[in-house]
């Protein structure tokens, strides 16, 4: 019997991805001018960054509990074996409220075989580790080979990324205020990653130029390979920086398959326009 992937639109592939390769979607939910929508479904990032540029304050809800329910309720009653692949429990309720749901599916149901994985990961980091999953199910491999695979992923992916404006990071509690004025000012750039599942400033640069460089230098001092693994950039309404950052990438590390892919208007919420973001393996499976 093939495995049943499943995951949340924080990992930022584009939406025909799940349909080509049979991932079930559970979207975040974006809140904007008293309307609900269901990112990646029913909204468009560039809507949320038009409405951040108007000086509205987009905001963001986990997964509906209800969709998880009948999901896994269906699935346990056709006897399907499932991975859900969650967005960090660092960042979002989610993942929490899949294990809750999923408590609860198998009181009814307690031979129901799914396994939820919190990545600790975000967007495109964590939408490598699916497409990865949803191709390994497609080829027969079995559940716990795919795990096992997941769970190498989750533990090397390395997440380097920059924002236009330290505001929006500041208004989600991920920057101090102080900070982020200071920034403004001197057009300086921070450059953050993900450490266990939550952001981390880690530099500051003044420049773009200079800031891509840096990423650059960083990626060669972390991670190997470059030339036999995907590595992801994902950008929010920011192609031309991605593409710039692509060429960087081909040229300095040899990379052979680089993935773009836009954030999404849950993640994008948080960040604001201009964010480019990079995802790179730190170790590679012999």
């Amino acid at each position: 019997m093939s495995v049943k992937i499943l995951t949340d639109s924080a990992c930022d592939l584009p939406l025909h991805f799940f349909k080509e390769n049979d991932v079930t979607l559970f979207p975040l939910k974006v809140h904007l001018d008293d309307t609900e929508y269901e990112d990646l479904v029913t909204i468009d990032p560039k809507k949320v960054y038009q409405a951040i540029r108007e000086g509205k304050v987009p905001k963001t809800s986990q997964a509906s509990p209800l969709a998880f329910e009948e999901t896994f309720t269906n699935m346990a009653k056709n006897n399907e074996d499932g991975i859900y692949i969650a967005f960090s429990s660092e960042l979002s309720g989610t993942y929490q409220t899949a294990v809750m749901m999923l408590d609860q599916v198998k009181e009814k149901y307690p031979n129901f075989n799914l396994t939820i994985i919190d990545t600790k990961c975000a967007s495109l980091g964590f939408g490598l580790i699916v497409q990865e999953a949803a191709k390994l199910a497609k080829e027969g491999t079995s559940k716990e080979d795919i795990l096992t695979d997941i769970k190498f992923r989750c533990e090397h992916m390395e997440h380097l990324f920059t924002v236009h404006d330290l505001d929006y990071l500041a208004k989600g509690g991920r920057v101090s205020k102080a900070s982020a004025f200071l920034g403004g000012l001197l057009n300086i750039k921070p450059l953050l990653n993900v450490e266990d599942g939550k952001l981390v400033p880690i530099e500051k640069h003044r420049g773009k130029k200079k800031l891509l460089r840096r990423i650059i230098e960083i990626m060669k001092e972390r991670g190997d390979s470059f030339e036999s693994q995907i590595i992801g950039i994902s950008h929010a309404d920011d192609e031309e920086t991605a593409l710039e950052m692509k060429e960087l990438i081909i040229q300095e590390l040899n990379a052979k398959n680089v993935y773009i892919s836009s954030i999404g208007a849950s993640i994008g919420s948080h960040t604001g326009s201009g964010t480019i973001a990079i995802f790179f393996l730190n170790k590679v499976k012999p």
